[in-house]
């Protein structure tokens, strides 16, 4: 998990927003895990190389002004996601997916104002990445999903565990 204590007066806050500032929101805590999917369906739906999110408890993510709505939109699984986006510029800014519902929230590291603070934990589903992009050596990649277990760190596991616990599965 990437350390993100350098900043001044809130080393774990991460304020971001959309592209017409109507929305801005932050984030109380560093997130759980970063990922960087390069498959097909995230290269599509985002018109670009790969998606980068950071997984974070939804009750983490403060919306401090502006409107949102959240767009249910396929999703390669089939059972689809909800969208977050600005009602105004209709720019994403985090999704949730069926698997935790609404309890976690992926936030698209490129609406966080310093996104240089959160870079991948892992690089996922590299079989499909574009053959131009260059992973770092130091990160972990796998050619498709990967073992939970085995990347998150201990304290993110725990996080996710309590948050899944604590209340039914919403979608």
């Amino acid at each position: 998990m990437t350390e993100t204590t350098d900043r001044p007066g809130g080393a774990d806050t991460f304020d971001g927003g959309c592209t017409c500032r109507a929305v801005r929101f932050r984030l109380v805590s560093a997130p759980m895990f970063v990922h960087c999917c390069h498959c097909r369906w995230c290269q599509r739906e985002t018109g670009a190389s790969f998606a980068l999110n950071a997984m974070i408890e939804a009750d983490r993510v403060l919306l401090l002004q502006g409107e949102t709505e959240a767009v249910h939109t396929p999703s390669a699984s089939g059972k689809g996601q909800r969208i977050v986006r600005c009602v105004r510029c209709r720019i994403a800014l985090w999704s949730h997916y069926a698997g935790a519902g609404t309890r976690v929230s992926f936030v698209r590291v490129g609406t966080l104002d310093e996104p240089d603070r959160l870079p991948p934990d892992i690089h996922i589903f590299t079989a499909s990445k574009q053959p131009w992009v260059l992973l770092p050596p130091e990160t972990p990649a796998v050619p498709e999903y990967y073992d939970r277990d085995a990347h998150w760190p201990a304290d993110s596991l725990r996080r996710r565990e309590a948050l899944l616990a604590a209340a039914p599965k919403a979608t």
